[in-house]
């Protein structure tokens, strides 16, 4: 198995279990009602505003998961052989201009634009 891809799984399944954990604790517990999705809204949030974001904020984590297993099918040797590396571009690109997005949007604060781009490093490795 390409262990460049096997690394770069590992990574953004951790960068999507670390989104979602800090996210309810950090996010969205003061939100909380009682009830699984937050219903509380704060100045300038409705409620059925505080539920979309809860359910985009989690979207992104079962599409980290998605892409994680992705990037351990694109892993092995079989798969490998066959791939035009067009696959490993898109996902590569995708997660930079993720690590940018977030790198902007808080100049810096925010330590995820680290990881997203780490995983985007790795990835390209993969072409070695």
């Amino acid at each position: 198995m390409n262990p460049w891809l096997v690394a770069a799984a590992a990574l953004v399944f951790l960068i999507g279990l670390v989104h979602s954990v800090l996210g309810e604790r950090m996010v969205f517990h003061h939100l909380r009602k009682g009830g699984l999705v937050p219903s509380g809204g704060q100045p300038g949030l409705r409620e059925f505003q505080t539920r979309i974001l809860w359910a985009s904020w989690h979207v992104v984590t079962a599409l980290a998961w998605a892409l994680a297993v992705v990037l351990l099918w694109l892993a092995q040797p079989a798969v490998r052989a066959l791939s035009s590396g067009v696959v490993e571009a898109a996902i590569a690109a995708a997660l930079a201009v993720s690590s940018g997005l977030v790198l902007l949007s808080n100049r810096g604060r925010h330590p995820a634009w680290i990881a997203l781009l780490a995983a985007a490093a790795l990835v390209l490795m993969s072409y070695r």
